[in-house]
């Protein structure tokens, strides 16, 4: 199904769209999410951020009402040659970094030479990580959940860090381009949105209004 994000304010709105697309739908909890089936087949499941499980009642306003972020918890979002990180304590950003590393490009050389750049390359990225590492120690002190982005190989290494063991990474993941101080802050607030999947038997994806 494709994934969107739904600011908890735009909730209502975005499934009175559905409704009106697809016709009003039947609402049920399951797997820990708000599940809704329209009479023309298409459907959708709502989740809390966080990766937080839904057991309430079959109601999208309890639902919306059941949204709360952790006390304290971090984003981390790396790429080759850059990374970002931020702690949020009770919706403020109390700390954060952002960084950047060169880190060569591909070659079309051959031979030896190819090798020599492989290596180089892989030293390059090895220290852009381990600089992203103790940079993200620093800012994530204490936090124990974090949401996550950019490119997945780059974030197992730095969390690799035995210095960041207790961290955790929640959903959703945040396909984000260079984390640069504007992704970084764009991402802290899309990070406490709903995350519905949602399979349109009729068409494109109905999609939350703004987004």
């Amino acid at each position: 199904m494709p994934e969107v994000l739904v600011p908890v304010a735009r909730w209502p709105r975005w499934l009175a769209n559905f409704e009106a697309s697809h016709g009003p739908a039947t609402i049920e909890v399951a797997d820990g999410a708000l599940r809704g089936s329209a009479p023309d087949g298409s459907r959708f499941a709502a989740h809390l951020p966080f990766s937080t499980g839904y057991d309430g009642p079959p109601d999208p306003a309890a639902f919306a009402d059941a949204v709360a972020a952790p006390a304290g918890w971090g984003v981390l979002l790396v790429r080759k040659g850059g990374f970002a990180a931020a702690r949020v304590e009770r919706g403020t950003v109390v700390a954060s970094k952002t960084g950047q590393r060169h880190v060569q490009g591909r070659t079309k050389a051959g031979g030896q030479s190819q090798q020599r750049f492989a290596r180089r390359r892989a030293n390059q990225a090895r220290e852009a990580f381990e600089a992203a590492a103790d940079h993200a120690v620093r800012v994530l002190q204490g936090v124990e959940v974090v949401v996550a982005g950019g490119d997945r190989a780059a974030v197992a290494e730095v969390l690799a860090d035995r210095r960041l063991g207790s961290v955790r990474v929640v959903g959703p993941w945040f396909a984000v381009p260079d984390p640069r101080r504007a992704v970084l802050e764009q991402v802290v607030r899309d990070a406490e949105s709903l995350v519905v999947d949602v399979e349109n038997a009729a068409g494109p994806a109905v999609r939350a209004p703004g987004s």
